[in-house]
């Protein structure tokens, strides 16, 4: 009796490790994927490659949870934020990334200064950020959209989109 316990508080453990090695084998994919598809984008536009920041990742993947669709999640933090969200179940940060960057479209590079049509793109080439994190989270129906969505937030450090600084931080195109 006392032996199979045993086997079944082993067998428990081991459960339990593969849980956790899964957990952190997909927070490493999201974190190179973040990283790779930011810093992609940024060489662009002459930006330094970010770094994976753990803690951005962890307020980022916080505030994914409640699956609100608004920046209120930075109570103050001296964090940018991109938020995007989608109502296919595959939306990542590949999909995130691409529509903050078609924002280029509607930059000014002659008259560099914050929009709100721009915004997130700003923030993803924004030279002195240095440091990234994100989360992902699925959302009920009636939650952010009237179907299940998927929100992908991302934070990062030091923040962008700040006054006066975008001639230095926003660089135009390189071939």
């Amino acid at each position: 009796m006392q032996l199979s316990r045993i086997a079944i508080l082993a067998a428990a453990a081991v459960v339990a490790g593969l849980l956790t090695n899964t957990a952190a084998a997909r927070a490493d994919v999201l974190a190179d994927e973040v990283v790779a598809e930011h810093n992609r984008a940024r060489a662009r536009y002459g930006a330094e490659p970010l770094a994976w920041d753990a803690e951005l990742a962890a307020d980022a993947a916080a505030f994914a949870q409640l699956c609100e669709f608004d920046h209120r999640g930075l109570n103050g933090k001296s964090q940018g934020e991109n938020l995007f969200v989608g109502s296919d179940p595959n939306t990542g940060i590949k999909q995130a990334v691409s529509a903050w960057m078609g924002e280029v479209v509607k930059y000014d590079f002659d008259h560099p200064d914050f929009s709100r049509e721009t915004g997130h793109f700003t923030q993803v080439v924004w030279k002195s950020t240095t440091r990234v994190g994100a989360g992902i989270a699925d959302c009920p129906a009636g939650k952010i959209m009237s179907m299940p969505t998927r929100i992908v937030v991302v934070r990062y450090a030091p923040p962008g989109n700040i006054q006066g600084q975008f001639a230095e931080n926003v660089g135009r195109p390189q071939s």
